[in-house]
């Protein structure tokens, strides 16, 4: 066999609607490593491809809401399955990505897929934690459950581009709602190659759409999309949170002000608690009669 063969080089795309587009304008810009090493041309994406984004998204919501919670929590966990077996590949895109040694990457790599898991964990126990029967004062049976709050944009974070993603993308979908994720602007490897994953396991097309690109360029017209119910700002500096949050208020968007730790970037190695799980999860509260039995006015 010869040793002079051309490497064959990957080629990332978008992943919107269960498909790999380029993006619609055409446009690309070179991602490179922590030393200025050039790694791939990632697609620059548009205005449209985000507007897409979110048809696909909002296509996909009423399948995914629509299933069991148990059904979806199946279907993270083949999520996760599908990551331990690329695991390699994540290693070396993360240490390329972040300046990490490999050691250092499988470390980030495991814990991604570690909290994958977790989160699978939760789709069918969220319900029973923040829903329940509600006391009143009179003959009526007072029930209140989450229900998902439907199209959620979310801005991957600029510094962690797999366990931070992974931290933000995993409770979105896990409570039902389907996702337009903004990767990493300087880091968008993982990210592009976690939609690869994504649409070889059971996770229905438009469920999570990711695109690429500057992140500024992209959120504004997620921002102020009409039918885009919640964002989550943690890629966002302050400058740009501002505006987007501003812009999310239109048509009275959930927002997810960006979180940092002692004034530097959010620790993802800590333990991620159910915030983000109730962050996109709207109550729902029904009033019902018991009825009464007898003469006696029992009721039940």
């Amino acid at each position: 066999m010869s040793d002079n063969r051309l490497s064959v080089f990957k080629t990332y795309k978008l992943y919107v609607g269960g498909k790999f587009p380029r993006s619609e304008s055409g446009r690309v810009y070179e991602v490179t490593d922590s030393k200025g090493k050039w790694l791939a041309n990632a697609p620059r994406s548009s205005r449209k491809d985000a507007r897409d984004a979110v048809v696909a998204a909002r296509k996909a919501f009423g399948g995914w809401s629509g299933a069991t919670a148990y059904n979806r929590g199946q279907v993270l966990y083949r999520v996760a399955e599908m990551l331990e077996g690329r695991r390699e590949q994540f290693v070396r895109e993360v240490a390329d990505a972040e300046g990490l040694s490999k050691s250092k990457a499988a470390a980030v790599v495991d814990a991604a897929i570690d909290r994958w898991v977790w989160y699978a964990g939760w789709t069918d126990k969220i319900g029973q934690v923040v829903g329940g029967a509600n006391p009143v004062a009179g003959p009526f049976f007072n029930l209140s459950t989450p229900e998902p709050t439907g199209v959620v944009t979310v801005l991957a974070p600029q510094e962690s581009s797999f366990l931070g993603l992974v931290s933000v993308i995993a409770p979105v979908i896990a409570t039902g709602n389907t996702a337009v994720v903004v990767a990493s602007a300087d880091a968008p490897l993982p990210a592009l190659s976690l939609g690869e994953v994504l649409a070889t396991s059971d996770l229905p097309g438009g469920v999570v759409n990711i695109l690429s690109g500057s992140t500024a360029e992209i959120a504004a017209p997620l921002a102020s999309h009409q039918d885009v119910n919640a964002i989550d700002l943690t890629g966002a500096d302050t400058a740009l949170a501002k505006e987007l949050e501003i812009a999310a208020a239109d048509n009275l968007k959930r927002v997810v002000r960006p979180q940092a730790v002692d004034g530097g970037s959010a620790d993802w190695t800590a333990a991620p608690g159910t915030h983000r799980l109730t962050a996109f999860l709207e109550t729902k509260t029904v009033w019902h009669p018991t009825g009464a039995l007898g003469a006696s006015g029992s009721s039940y």
